[in-house]
């Protein structure tokens, strides 16, 4: 492995997060107030609950919930993207051949971070946020943290291979074609959702393949 390769990988710890002792300390805390919220809101709706209840559910204190989140919504929001495999993620990147194509990095990536349980609750708050619309702006950035991760790890592995902004113009293009999956436009089955809910429908595996093929042939 390069020395420049080398770095990158030990850069990873800032592109991932939550990689320290006191770091992974915090997030587990803000996982467990964030699921609390989402639960909360899947059983009784936004309208609800209020976050004395969010706190009394996960066992901290208020003032913990206001070191993490700024309301509910966001708390609820936040729940959608609790990822636990850094180091499976570390593993794959430092695997990767050099010179990589950016898609195919990008592809791999995606399958790894898109999990089933990130794919159903992101696609359950966007159909939640059609009666409670307050929740959209925290789906929208979201949908952008994932985005901008992708962009820096894209960034960080080709860099001085592509020209300024190409890993922007990518993830771009690729988070952009995910969206339809999330509110439902188009027809895909996501990965553990039981067939009958979605008759004729392409599975997600599927769709990635179509997806990345015809960026891969530039359409």
């Amino acid at each position: 492995m390069s020395v420049a390769k080398k770095g990158w990988c030990s850069n990873l710890q800032e592109l991932m997060n939550a990689r320290g002792l006191r770091d992974r300390k915090k997030a587990a805390t803000a996982n467990a107030l964030a699921e609390a919220a989402y639960e909360l809101a899947m059983e009784r709706g936004l309208d609800g609950f209020v976050v004395e209840d969010v706190v009394q559910r996960a066992g901290y204190a208020r003032r913990t919930f206001a070191n993490h989140f700024s309301c509910k919504e966001e708390a609820v929001v936040a729940a959608a993207v609790t990822f636990h495999g850094y180091e499976e993620a570390e593993d794959l990147l430092a695997r990767l051949p050099e010179d990589t194509p950016p898609l195919d990095l990008l592809r791999q990536l995606t399958k790894m971070r898109l999990t089933a349980e990130l794919l159903m609750k992101m696609r359950g708050l966007v159909t939640m946020s059609k009666r409670y619309p307050t929740l959209t702006p925290y789906i929208l950035s979201i949908h952008r943290l994932l985005q901008n991760e992708a962009q820096q790890v894209l960034s960080g592995f080709s860099r001085g291979r592509y020209p300024e902004g190409y890993p922007h113009l990518l993830t771009g293009a690729v988070f952009g074609a995910l969206l339809p999956l999330l509110d439902g436009t188009l027809n895909v089955l996501l990965p553990g959702q039981p067939a009958a809910e979605a008759p004729g429908a392409k599975t997600f595996e599927e769709y990635l393949e179509t997806m990345f093929g015809l960026l891969k042939n530039g359409f």
